[in-house]
């Protein structure tokens, strides 16, 4: 796979979620500054509520901008069939019979991408499954842990 491609349609992605953290930042700081908001008693908290809501939006705005950062500069090097995983790799493994892609970024954990029909998810090193996978190798056939249960599964290909 071109995982230069796949970096792309990550950073797409986040691009795509930080626009849509920007609009509602912007929102609840126009609710939290509005005239309509001001206190009518000492019980109504809807201007602090907002300013709350757009304080975290903008956290999160934060993160995404340095989760583009972060993939911006990833290289996309091929990782050889006796390489570790490692952030950066592209993982196929085979776990409850089916065949599933990770990549393991530096963060953005959670994102998912298509590729050449195929569905890709961001997973982390300090993800449960990214702790699990790290420093394995294509071929092994580990015990992971999913939703609190282990189950055999094999690693297929670290690309």
């Amino acid at each position: 796979m071109n995982k230069r491609a796949i970096i792309k349609k990550i950073i797409t992605r986040l691009t795509e979620e930080l626009e849509v953290y920007f609009r509602a930042a912007h929102a609840s700081r126009t609710e939290a500054t509005h005239e309509s908001s001001k206190a009518e008693n000492k019980y109504d908290t809807r201007g602090l509520e907002a300013s709350y809501l757009a304080r975290g939006q903008s956290k999160q705005a934060a993160e995404l901008e340095a989760a583009i950062a972060e993939f911006q500069k990833l290289a996309a090097k091929p990782f050889a069939a006796a390489d570790a995983i490692a952030v950066g790799a592209l993982v196929e493994l085979e776990h409850g019979g089916e065949n599933s892609v990770y990549f393991v970024g530096p963060r953005a954990g959670g994102t998912e991408v298509l590729h050449d029909r195929q569905e890709i998810l961001v997973i982390t090193p300090h993800s449960p499954l990214g702790e699990q996978l790290m420093g394995k190798k294509a071929g092994d056939q580990p015990q992971l842990t999913f939703s609190g249960t282990k189950q055999a599964a094999k690693i297929l290909r670290v690309e």
